[in-house]
């Protein structure tokens, strides 16, 4: 049997970097599985868009698709807007839903990847506060799921950890330097916990002003790409095991 396609489903930026870590992303998740067909679809802004995407693999008669949100959280895109846009596919399509990539160990460990990038080793954990920079959401489940993240990062030896948000909850990037910072922190790292550069993160930069470290979004970490095939597993398994594959 052929395993499904892969259909991961970018939110979409007038910012042209954007588009093009998504793409990086997506050559690394092929890399790291030759032979499964990946595409690319996005909701706003760029194209190819989803809608696009899905009629093309229905004329070319593809039948299974797994839906992957590229996404952190499960939030408004991946309650409403992503199911919306799966329901108006052609109707040959079987598609399954893959679930949002976070949380996972494996993106903690690409947080940590980044800012060892940025400068900090191993040893710096115990005296280094560390601010997890989110893009941010109306969504309270959303919210809920980044202050848990942060609380079990803490865990893994950190001074302290701190979730911070671009917009529509509080506290924001620098509020969140600071009160690390009147805790004694020694040094105080900003962690973005966003896929791609664009507006928001853009603003989590500038509120990383008093910080002392700064890393790099997410992108395409190789521990992102292990996460979104990980998803597509485990949306495509329960369909081979209902067919007895």
């Amino acid at each position: 049997m052929h395993n499904p396609v892969l259909l991961v489903i970018a939110h979409g930026s007038r910012d042209a970097r954007h588009a093009a870590t998504v793409h990086a992303l997506v050559r690394r998740v092929r890399s790291l599985r030759p032979g499964l067909r990946v595409e690319t679809g996005f909701l706003d802004f760029n194209v190819p868009s989803v809608q696009g995407v899905l009629e093309s693999l229905a004329a070319q008669d593809v039948r299974d698709v797994v839906a992957l949100p590229l996404l952190l959280t499960r939030a408004f895109h991946a309650k409403a807007d992503i199911p919306a846009v799966l329901r108006e596919a052609p109707p040959r399509l079987r598609i399954r839903q893959a679930d949002v990539l976070g949380p996972s160990p494996l993106l903690l460990a690409a947080l940590e990847r980044r800012l060892y990038e940025a400068g900090l080793t191993p040893a710096d954990k115990s005296s280094t506060g560390v601010v997890l920079a989110s893009a941010g959401s109306t969504d309270p489940e959303a919210i809920a799921v980044i202050a848990d993240i942060a609380r079990e990062w803490r865990h893994t030896g950190w001074c302290a950890v701190r979730p911070a948000f671009a917009s529509a909850s509080l506290p924001r990037t620098e509020d969140a330097v600071r009160e690390l910072r009147a805790l004694g922190c020694s040094r105080v790292a900003v962690a973005p916990y966003v896929l791609a550069p664009g507006f928001l993160p853009d603003r989590i930069a500038r509120g990383a002003a008093g910080a002392d470290v700064l890393a790099e979004v997410l992108g395409p970490a190789p521990e992102v790409a292990r996460a979104v095939l990980d998803r597509y597993d485990e949306a495509r398994l329960p369909a081979l095991t209902a067919l007895g594959a």
